[in-house]
């Protein structure tokens, strides 16, 4: 049902999509200025042992940034699929587009994408989160009335309270275990980092496996969504099947790399530390 030029009455105007967490960039902005400070230092220290720490610094920065930004980002599991799906209520019109579902440990990101992007008279375009730091119904009913496309509403459904698939209680309490052991595994990487400015590296090397297996804990808890009965996600004739994403790779990469961190680098470069 529209009034003129394909406007429907009943909704708001379209809102902008979203573009890029700025919680992301405040993190990397911020890791960013001490890498470069630190490589300031450098020049200064004499010897081999300058490859060592740079080798050092760059690897240790690299795993605290991570396991920060990894508690921001939106693609710990994730689907996507292309079909024709019903564009919204009131409406017969059936448009050709990418609908994606993007689980992290804050909550969920649904895409929808138009194939072409512009369709229908308008842009199809768009980026909706559901926080679980706040009442997913609530989010839900928030979206009923501004009038967002079928399909973002139909996955939003899924994760409310009232609905069949109970998804939001396995998936919320297995984020946020997630995001506690991440925060932990910080903790420890930050000691083991005031450790190794001591003369006390066997002890800097436990901390750094602690760290390591705490980031295995995360990807444990938040593996546990695949535990839940499977449930439907039909748009038109297609479904969506979410399976692991890039973040969860990364934490499995970075909890290697602080395994391997935990050695006493200056045995596997044979250097002397000054």
């Amino acid at each position: 049902m529209t009034f003129y030029d394909g406007i429907y009455p009943f909704y708001s105007l379209q809102r902008s999509p979203f573009i890029v967490d700025i919680s992301l960039l405040v993190v990397i902005l911020v890791f960013s200025v001490l890498a470069v400070s630190f490589l300031f230092i450098l020049p200064g220290i004499r010897g081999k042992s300058r490859l060592f720490w740079m080798f050092r610094i760059i690897i240790s920065l690299f795993i605290g940034a991570v396991l920060v930004v990894l508690n921001f980002t939106g693609d710990w599991a994730e689907a996507s699929v292309k079909a024709n799906a019903t564009y919204k209520s009131f409406s017969n019109a059936v448009v050709s587009a990418e609908v994606g579902l993007h689980v992290g440990l804050y909550g969920i990101n649904i895409t929808l994408k138009g194939d072409p992007v512009s369709q229908i008279n308008e842009t199809i375009d768009y980026n909706e989160i559901f926080r679980w730091s706040s009442s997913v119904d609530e989010q839900y009913s928030d979206a009923l009335e501004r009038g967002l496309p079928n399909p973002i509403l139909y996955i939003a459904e899924k994760f409310t309270r009232n609905s069949a698939c109970g998804l939001i209680y396995q998936y919320r309490y297995s984020g946020r275990f997630a995001s506690a052991n991440l925060w932990t595994a910080f903790c420890c990487w930050l000691v083991a980092n005031i450790l190794f400015s001591m003369p006390v590296i066997l002890y800097a090397g436990y901390m750094m496996i602690a760290t390591a297996a705490f980031i295995f804990f995360s990807m444990a808890s938040f593996s546990t969504i695949f535990n839940v009965i499977p449930c439907d996600f039909s748009i038109g004739a297609e479904s969506l099947r979410t399976d692991y994403s890039h973040s969860f790779w990364i934490a499995l990469a970075t909890g290697k790399c602080s395994s391997w961190e935990s050695v006493p680098l200056s045995k596997v470069f044979d250097l002397e530390i000054i």
